[in-house]
């Protein structure tokens, strides 16, 4: 990923690096070699240089929707260290942002052009998840359906891509990379449905800002939406404290009317059910070590949201 980030000008070198170098989970390159793996007798240590081109690929795409969405959102802070915006600029970020796109599709393209136009797609597929997001921003009548096409779009169509993108550069059956893409729309939302649990459920050090931020900012996440829709007194004053800005006091009493009511709990069933569908959608692939890990993943995954919810 640093390689593919470099270039004759040291200081935008640097900035498209940034975010590689702070870390992360790296979740989706990751997905796009094992799914390359399946038929591999070595594993993932028996890819082709091809596919892991294909994850970096997915993985620069990642990055470049995170430049964006920080200087949407004015982020200070990401994956412990300063933002891009809060470093250098808005102007910077953006441009940045748009330098690990192209440098994406350039990838993407010498892995040829199925692979090529996917992931031009898929760019389109996450403004499409962040715009039907930020149409409904203070919106507490924001619907369920709102919800999933905005997390499918913005986070799902990514984690299918790479799903696929693996598939599709390690040569498997077309019904193989079927099923991987199902798998990966599945992962990704349940990953996205984790991650809106988390920032209503853990603690503000264990997130790195303050809890519940989504509801502050006006972005109302399905646990929110639940416990709206459940009614009564508690679910009614939630209703009314939404609409706008939360202040300090608002988030910490909207936060606890959250956590005191169905809404996490409901959520999770819905994640339970993301599991089941990632999972079943393996099922005609048969058996080897990368897919048993494929299928471990988002029972995995779902842990980490049941150990703070009791």
């Amino acid at each position: 990923m640093l390689a593919s980030v470099k270039t004759s000008d040291a200081h935008l070198t640097e900035l498209a690096s940034h975010l590689i170098v702070a870390g992360g989970k790296r979740l989706r390159p990751v997905l796009t070699v094992i799914t390359g793996s399946i038929a591999s007798t070595d594993g993932p240590s028996g890819v082709s240089n091809e596919v892991v081109l294909g994850g970096v690929a997915c993985e620069l795409v990642h990055l470049g929707s995170l430049y964006h969405d920080d200087v949407m959102d004015e982020s200070p802070t990401r994956r412990g260290v300063e933002t891009v915006n809060a470093r250098w600029g808005n102007l910077q970020a953006i441009l940045a942002g748009d330098f690990l796109l192209a440098r994406a599709s350039e990838i993407a393209a010498g892995l040829g052009t199925e692979v090529a136009g996917l992931l031009a797609r898929t760019i389109g597929w996450l403004c499409e998840g962040q715009i039907e997001e930020l149409r409904f921003t203070y919106d507490p009548d924001r619907t369920e359906e709102s919800y999933h096409s905005s997390i499918r779009g913005k986070t799902a169509s990514l984690y299918a891509t790479s799903a696929r993108v693996g598939g599709i550069v390690a040569g498997l059956d077309r019904a193989d990379i079927e099923s991987l893409t199902v798998f990966g729309d599945a992962f990704g939302m349940l990953f996205q449905i984790v991650d809106d649990v988390l920032d209503l459920t853990s603690t503000d050090g264990a997130l790195g800002k303050p809890a519940g931020h989504d509801m502050q900012v006006g972005v109302y996440t399905l646990p929110v939406l639940h416990t709206m829709s459940a009614g009564g007194s508690e679910g009614d004053r939630l209703r009314s404290m939404l609409g706008g800005p939360l202040d300090e006091d608002q988030r910490s009493a909207a936060l606890e009317i959250v956590r005191q009511g169905p809404g996490i709990e409901s959520t999770v069933s819905v994640a339970v059910d993301f599991v089941d569908r990632a999972v079943a959608a393996l099922e005609p692939l048969g058996d080897s070590p990368s897919l048993e890990a494929l299928r471990a993943a988002p029972a995995a995954l779902l842990s980490t949201v049941l150990s703070p919810t009791g």
